[in-house]
């Protein structure tokens, strides 16, 4: 089992899985562990999740703490809210609706 799946499973799949490689001399690649999805590409049906927390990661590794965690509790609070849940989440929202629903919580 690659490690990034079992972190998926641990944390409730890939759509969660955020991910970040840092190397020498600090460089460092944010991205989410999943791969492009081709199934649901275009259709406005993935979970930015796993995306917009590297992110979170990328500007705290660059010490932008402050706009991290900003971004980090938008996304906890949308997710808990219920309201804005994609369909892995249980939830009927597109990529979309819960991308807008984090930006509001910010």
């Amino acid at each position: 089992m690659v490690t990034c799946d079992l972190c998926a499973g641990l944390i409730g799949g890939l759509g969660l899985t955020p991910s970040c490689n840092i190397g020498e001399g600090g460089i460092c690649l944010a991205e989410a562990v999943h791969g492009s999805a081709p199934d649901i590409a275009g259709k406005n049906l993935a979970n930015p999740t796993a995306l917009m927390l590297s992110a979170v990661m990328l500007l705290r590794h660059m010490q932008f703490n402050d706009k991290a965690d900003r971004i980090h509790n938008a996304i906890l609070q949308t997710i808990a809210e219920g309201k804005y849940r994609t369909a892995d989440l249980g939830g009927k929202a597109s990529t979309s609706e819960f991308t807008n629903a984090v930006c509001d919580h910010i």
